[in-house]
């Protein structure tokens, strides 16, 4: 069984960083986690430790690439099938974020305003020489993303059980179902597939405990 090691949030922050760091041109990490573990706060920390030294880096919320919501709610509000594979544009992710930051040295920070349903009306940013992208939402991984550093932020059912809103208890069972076909029967039972760079159990977020995967 993997061994896991207890880190403090600005450890485990600053070891994310280190990786990132280590790469040259334009890097994108992956902070994949359910809307529980809050990823763009821990992205955001990320993001702030890679600035105090010296590197370009910002925070890409998952929340801002929606699809509209005639698609993602075609079967309804609450339905477990349609937020795992029909809720997030991963597609709009890779082509106006990981390939336009790597081909054309710049990025879009939102394409769709959830909360409005409508577009978000923003204008692609510039890229820097060595900017990094922190991707942070709901299961990242297993969509054919091409990230530099992948993280993945783990949480049992009764952490998010626990940490989950009432009304997104629905969620629950698309986010297990997704981690364990994606990360999990890889990651860390067979280790063949390694798509998880950096897995942390995150039940508490202030006493994460990480395990680096197998090289």
């Amino acid at each position: 069984m993997p061994a896991f090691t207890p880190l403090t949030p600005e450890i485990l922050a600053a070891s994310v960083a280190d990786r990132a760091e280590a790469l040259t041109g334009s890097v994108c990490i992956a902070v994949s986690a359910p809307d529980a573990a809050d990823p763009v706060e821990f992205a955001q920390r990320v993001a702030t430790e890679l600035r105090t030294r010296g590197r370009a880096a910002d925070v890409v919320d998952l929340h801002d690439f929606v699809r509209p919501a005639s698609l993602r709610l075609e079967h309804g509000r609450t339905d477990p099938y349609s937020y795992r594979h029909d809720w997030f544009d991963y597609a709009a992710v890779d082509r106006e974020v990981l390939r336009a930051v790597r081909e054309h040295q710049r990025w879009l920070p939102r394409l769709w305003d959830e909360r409005t349903d409508r577009s978000a009306r923003e204008r692609p940013r510039r890229a820097a020489e060595d900017q990094i992208l922190v991707v942070a939402g709901p299961m990242l991984l297993g969509r054919g993303l091409d990230f530099d550093v992948t993280v993945v932020l783990t949480m049992s059912r009764a952490a998010l059980e626990r940490r989950t809103r009432p009304e997104d208890h629905w969620t629950i069972d698309a986010v297990l179902e997704h981690e364990h076909d994606a990360v999990l029967d890889h990651a860390v039972l067979d280790h063949s597939g390694a798509d998880a760079d950096v897995l942390v159990r995150y039940d508490h977020p202030t006493r994460p405990a990480v395990r680096t995967r197998y090289d």
